[in-house]
């Protein structure tokens, strides 16, 4: 039997540890292409190819509006926008970190290289207590996405 006890995971970009998360799936790493491609053509012959894009990842990350946090990722999609060409790629780590029941603690580290901002962080007001309008969302896509379960 296996047990997987998850919480207090880590996202940290350019050495900041972002710590104003806002609610529900405040941090979410996607692999938006495939790895590997498969082909079957004539009599059944079947065609295999590696792809690097499948080692990209998107990151979405849900902030508590106005937070160190926020104004941190804020800075630097100004920086980005400023000078594209001069902007230092970002480098961050994702730990997911899981314990078995039984005290012993493993971390699923995904190491983020290369990042951009992919999409301006959106805003909207409400008058019905929406908390959407507290929540600043970033989008940023990472050229390589390295896991290591230790």
């Amino acid at each position: 039997m296996s047990t997987s006890l998850t919480g207090n995971d880590t996202l940290i970009i350019n050495g900041f540890n972002l710590i104003d998360l806002a609610d529900g799936d405040n941090s979410t790493l996607t692999h938006p292409n495939e790895l590997m491609t498969v082909k079957t053509g004539k009599n059944g012959n079947i065609l295999y190819a590696y792809n690097g894009s499948g080692n990209q990842g998107d990151l979405t990350v849900r902030l508590v509006r106005g937070s160190a946090s926020d104004r941190f990722l804020n800075s630097l999609m100004k920086q980005m926008k400023l000078d594209p060409a001069l902007f230092t790629l970002m480098r961050g780590t994702f730990i997911k970190r899981t314990g078995n029941g039984f005290g012993l603690i493993t971390n699923d580290t995904y190491v983020l290289v290369g990042g951009v901002f992919s999409k301006q962080v959106d805003a909207k007001s409400n008058a019905e207590g929406d908390t959407e309008q507290s929540v600043s969302v970033y989008t940023i896509k990472w050229g390589a996405v390295l896991r290591a379960i230790v």
